[in-house]
């Protein structure tokens, strides 16, 4: 069902479905994508007797900016907030997260900062909280070339080309970051519209370019993101998935980096025919995940 609620500084638009009393579940998409990410996760949870809330991020879709000359950010200190005012607003003083991309940063973001809310935690790519203040290290040539668009973006050409071809553009995104995942028209066509909201480009400009400091990102955050930029471990149940084919980074086998950032590492797996859009590719593996936390 879709729905909308306020915010302090959004209104946002999100799909709800399942028991209205029972526990609930925030599932987070990621760039580019939306809410129907989630459209195989959530039947499994609702089934199980969980309420599953699927938001629209900043930028995505239906949600807005309540205020019309509020700066067009989404750096991780804003979005990981959006999560907790989103929670707030629907007054949930505990909940479950699951996310991917831009969607497990906030969770990790919530996860990291307010672990009393935040009762058990599926992030989809480990631990993606960033150090915003120090220069990104250079990484090997072939994972530099993977993240084109995120120096295309850093340049106003960039910003002029997600704008005038956005649909195209985060079409060829998807299929770069999960080349054994072959989608129909359709499925790209029903989410594609969430990308013509008037605050996406800015949004997504503000993201990539704050995370390589050619940005600045709003006063209000800066504790928040030089605490983030200490990278707080997280001490919630947690379990982290990553998709074996992911075009942005091929996971190992090893969990030790994740143990060392997860206080309470329920598991790690890497899951086989799957790459970035691992909750659209493999949906049972997210939900699956879920349901073990929750009901153990």
């Amino acid at each position: 069902m879709e729905r909308s609620i306020q915010t302090p500084a959004l209104n946002v638009g999100y799909e709800e479905s399942g028991n209205a009393s029972g526990f609930p579940i925030i599932l987070l998409h990621g760039f580019p994508d939306d809410v129907h990410a989630y459209d195989d996760v959530a039947p499994p949870l609702t089934n199980a007797g969980f309420r599953v809330l699927v938001p629209y991020l900043r930028g995505y879709g239906r949600t807005s900016f309540r205020e019309a000359q509020a700066p067009r950010m989404a750096e991780q200190a804003a979005i990981g907030q959006d999560l907790i005012d989103f929670a707030d607003a629907l007054k949930l003083q505990r909940f479950a997260v699951a996310g991917y991309d831009w969607g497990g940063r906030a969770a990790g973001v919530a996860a990291a900062l307010h672990p009393d809310r935040v009762r058990a935690a599926v992030l989809v790519g480990g631990y993606t909280i960033q150090d915003v203040f120090s220069a990104p290290r250079p990484a090997a040539p072939q994972v530099e070339a993977a993240f084109w668009y995120q120096w295309y973006f850093n340049t106003e050409r960039g910003r002029i080309g997600l704008a005038q071809n956005r649909r195209a553009l985060c079409k060829l995104l998807w299929q770069q970051w999960s080349p054994t995942w072959t989608f129909t028209d359709a499925i790209y066509e029903k989410t594609a519209p969430s990308f013509d909201n008037p605050d996406f480009v800015d949004c997504v400009i503000h993201s990539y370019r704050h995370r390589n400091l050619n940005a600045k990102g709003d006063p209000r955050f800066d504790a928040v993101e030089h605490r983030l930029a200490a990278r707080p471990k997280i001490d919630v149940p947690t379990i982290t998935l990553y998709g074996a084919d992911d075009g942005l980074a091929r996971p190992g086998q090893d969990d030790a980096g994740d143990r060392t950032v997860f206080t309470k590492l329920v598991a790690r797996r890497v899951v086989p025919g799957a790459g970035h859009f691992l909750p659209r590719e493999k949906p049972e593996a997210v939900s699956s995940a879920l349901l073990q936390l929750l009901q153990a």
